[in-house]
């Protein structure tokens, strides 16, 4: 008898857990159920066709936005997301420094509860070469090989489709919206700038102004067939141009002068090339190694080590010796960078020029005091006779970043495992994009984009390369992505 009570007792021990158990997941499940968007889903495998037409319609109309060869053009591209959009009654408003380099609005207004949601893309595109094309054109947007081609698939008008899509399809879906949703399509993000982002937000910061904005910056990485992790931007180095002048006393060739320019300036370039320049890190950089670390320790616990040492101030310089020869991106990620990458110098092969020039590409760590470091490169020069300046360049603001404890970071996180099964990892972007501007104005804004074959890039498929391509199936799995991220965010709970 005490046996079986003391059974009993045991058992109904585990009787009220299991209760108190079922009861817990039960308040859990009634509390997720309540705060997530009640909205129908769109039936995104009859959208294919229209989601194909209006991106290769937008990639076909010629986009490119070459610095210096005015007057780009993006109107066209404008022309036809406006017209999709106002055909679907959808209110649009277009805003332009020059005539031909619009920008265009679209807002799909909420119960104002939140603060809006921005989704930006950019409708520009680097200029390309057509002869290094193998494919039908640059502006064919020719479907091969489960690719799409075209100058622009992957930079930015996968993400300029994603935001039509978006809009189109709340606004079918009726969705109540506890946010306004924003569409920005922005001109002049490849190096003007002044007619894009920085015009919208000195002169009509109302239009866009939102607490969250969604953009380009990020991708989901996949290397032989298989994914990797997914990259979300959240915060970006700063583009600056470092001029070099070496100044001396012309003069005849067939005597080599002590103060000959040309070979100053030539060791000025050499020593800024070799010197590491101070790391550190911030919220982002130290996320991820250590999620990098968490996620290679199976597969590859060297590499594990390798990640987590960059975390550890005694180790770090150790881990960057690695990395600058086995990957130059993540020594890029701890420091401000300095690649030479234009030299100007002497006319006559008999003539010992009086001035050479230097340009260096620099891409500052958000907080960098540039004065300061310019101030660093000129001891590290240690010559009189070079002059150290900042050159013209289109810049981004000052520094801003998104945190990582935000509803929209745990969303987009969330949405990541749940389209793709992958872990996501926060990065800061050793480039630049126009979030630069939002975050320098307190807009909390994160990088997404599709799946990208790691093998692209060095087969000259990458964005900015001799030929751009985006997987088309994975085109369309970014829309329902980016489609459920805003859905998410915004949607009346």
């Amino acid at each position: 008898m005490p046996e079986r009570r003391t059974g009993s007792s045991g058992h109904g021990r585990r009787r009220r857990l299991s209760f108190e158990r079922l009861a817990g997941l039960a308040v859990t499940a009634a509390a997720l159920a309540a705060s997530a968007p009640l909205v129908a889903q769109p039936d995104w495998e009859a959208l294919e066709p229209e989601i194909l037409e209006h991106f290769q319609a937008i990639v076909q109309r010629d986009s490119t936005s070459p610095p210096l060869v005015p007057p780009g053009g993006e109107k066209e591209v404008v022309d036809y997301l406006r017209t999709v959009l106002e055909s679907e009654g959808i209110p649009v408003k277009i805003f332009a420094l020059e005539e031909n380099r619009p920008n265009l609005v679209a807002r799909l207004e909420g119960s104002g509860k939140k603060q809006p949601l921005l989704v930006m893309a950019h409708t520009d595109t680097v200029n390309v070469d057509p002869a290094k094309w193998t494919a039908a054109g640059p502006f064919s947007a020719e479907r091969k090989d489960g690719h799409i081609y075209g100058r622009g698939t992957v930079d930015d008008k996968d993400n300029v489709v994603a935001g039509l899509m978006i809009l189109l399809e709340l606004k079918r879906q009726q969705v109540p919206l506890d946010r306004d949703v924003i569409f920005l399509a922005e001109a002049g993000e490849e190096g003007n700038t002044h007619v894009g982002i920085a015009f919208m937000v000195e002169q009509h910061w109302s239009e866009i102004e939102a607490e969250y904005a969604i953009a380009e910056g990020g991708s989901v990485l996949r290397s032989g067939g298989e994914i990797s992790f997914a990259s979300v931007q959240t915060l970006e180095k700063l583009p600056f141009r470092i001029e070099l002048v070496a100044r001396g006393v012309a003069g005849h060739g067939s005597v080599p002068l002590q103060s000959n320019p040309v070979a100053r300036l030539s060791k000025a370039v050499a020593k800024i090339a070799d010197w590491p320049s101070p790391m550190r890190l911030n919220e982002t950089t130290s996320a991820y190694f250590q999620r990098m670390a968490e996620l290679v320790e199976a597969r590859d616990p060297e590499a594990a080590e390798r990640y987590r040492s960059v975390l550890d101030p005694e180790r770090i310089a150790e881990a960057d010796y690695h990395f600058s020869g086995h990957g130059p991106h993540h020594a890029s990620m701890l420091r401000t960078s300095l690649s030479p990458t234009i030299l100007d110098a002497g006319y006559r092969i008999n003539v010992i020029p009086s001035e050479a020039r230097a340009s260096v590409d620099t891409r500052a760590l958000p907080d960098e005091e540039i004065e300061s470091f310019l101030d660093q490169v000129r001891a590290v020069i240690d010559d009189d006779a070079v002059e150290v300046s900042l050159g013209q360049r289109a810049t981004r603001p000052g520094s801003g970043d998104a945190r990582l404890n935000t509803e929209a970071f745990e969303v987009i996180e969330r949405m990541v495992a749940r389209h793709y099964d992958t872990a996501t990892l926060p990065s800061m972007s050793t480039g630049a994009t126009d979030m630069a501007f939002l975050r320098a104005r307190g807009i909390q804004s994160y990088g997404i984009g599709p799946v990208r074959d790691v093998e692209d890039g060095p087969k000259g498929f990458g964005a900015h390369s001799d030929q751009e391509r985006i997987l088309e199936e994975e085109l369309y799995r970014f829309v329902r992505f980016h489609y459920d991220v805003v859905v998410e965010l915004a949607a009346a709970r």
